[in-house]
């Protein structure tokens, strides 16, 4: 098989690898953003109250991140099926 007639390429491959990764950023950063705020808002209201609680900053955290997963989860469900049936689209031209 010539290059350029179809088949597994590495660009190709990298192409695809850099896609997924992509798509795994996009796909948590609304989460991990969420969290971060979070976390920092509680951090700043500790260290303003002195109350040094530990798992006062894991219940809200939790709380805020299903909260975005379920509010996101249309759009979260949307991009990955998108990117699987491009993918999907593509294999009768990789594998000839």
């Amino acid at each position: 098989m010539r290059r350029g007639e179809g088949g597994i390429t590495d660009t190709l491959v990298i192409q695809i690898a850099r896609e997924a990764i992509w798509h795994v950023l996009l796909l948590s950063l609304p989460v991990l953003g969420v969290s971060l705020l979070v976390g920092l808002v509680i951090s700043i209201l500790q260290a303003t109250t002195q109350v040094q609680e530990q798992s006062l900053t894991f219940v809200p955290k939790i709380f805020a991140v299903f909260v975005t997963l379920a509010v996101l989860a249309p759009w979260l469900v949307k991009v990955m099926l998108n990117f699987t049936t491009r993918l999907y689209a593509r294999l009768p031209s990789i594998l000839q």
